[in-house]
């Protein structure tokens, strides 16, 4: 199989042991630098649908942007980065390295059960990455970012869906030593992405009872290319088995919409 050569879709620097394993079972990688059934690339895209030149847009939980130093796709981390795409983009988040985020045009250091830092109905657009399964006052989370939304704004959340293997597992294995885990279970996975969980915003029925009386909430769950696998080609396939034949409820992912309502323009 040819491997990628044009610099313009795969930054070879960036490529871990799964990124290969992702080559050689998906050939369109090759020719795109991402996967047909690429979980990230249809969230975002469905992101890009809803985003305006005019917004202002919040990455709740925005980290320190790590998908601009760990992604060899050069699409998704376009995809993923809204600088210049938008009016402005702020960002926050409980830890400090938010101030490092690359894609960003300002950081806030935030602590759970405070107000965020900004003032009501600000942004037009929140997006979250992985955020929900780390937070541990869903209903403080909720209000705060309804709070800072203007009526009409979209919040756009991904997260793992409680009833996934992986979140299965995850709840099994102590938060102490998940990143020394996942440094197995995901090669090159770094240390410092890796955060305590709590899975208590992570089903339907819970963003629904925290966002649904303020907000009408739309999701959809998915389960793309395996990335849990310990670099195995064999553990790659059968997870791309059991992605075939479990249903809908045992998913890897949800992929949450919530629209705040808009009162005015009733």
């Amino acid at each position: 199989m040819a491997s990628v050569k044009r610099p313009d879709i795969y930054d070879f620097s960036k490529e871990a042991p799964r990124h290969r394993l992702e080559r050689k079972v998906y050939p369109e990688v090759n020719v795109s630098g991402f996967s047909h059934n690429d979980e990230e690339v249809a969230f975002f895209t469905q992101v890009a649908a809803l985003l305006r030149s005019g917004d202002v847009v919040l990455d709740f939980g925005a980290g320190r942007g790590e998908f601009m130093e760990n992604d060899p796709s050069i699409y998704r981390r376009q995809m993923q980065n809204f600088r210049g795409r938008c009016a402005r983009v702020h960002g926050c988040d409980l830890d400090p390295v938010v101030v490092e985020n690359p894609t960003l045009d300002s950081a806030e250091v935030i602590e759970v059960g405070k107000p965020l830092p900004y003032e009501d109905e600000t942004f037009d657009l929140i997006v979250s990455r992985y955020v929900f399964e780390h937070i541990a006052d869903p209903k403080w989370a909720a209000g705060e970012l309804l709070r800072v939304l203007k009526p009409g704004g979209w919040i756009c959340a991904m997260t793992p869906n409680k009833w996934g293997y992986v979140a299965l597992v995850s709840r099994l294995v102590p938060n102490r030593i998940h990143a020394r885990v996942l440094s197995k279970v995901q090669p090159g996975r770094k240390e410092m992405d890796v955060f305590p969980t709590t899975y208590l915003l992570n089903r339907p029925s819970d963003v629904r009872r925290h966002f649904g009386h303020a907000a009408e909430v739309y999701h959809y769950s998915t389960s793309g290319v395996p990335s849990y696998h310990f670099g195995s080609m064999i553990l790659f396939r059968l997870q791309q088995l059991i992605h075939r034949l479990s249903p809908p409820l045992f998913d890897l992912g949800l992929r949450f919409f919530i629209r705040k309502e808009d009162v005015r323009g009733q």
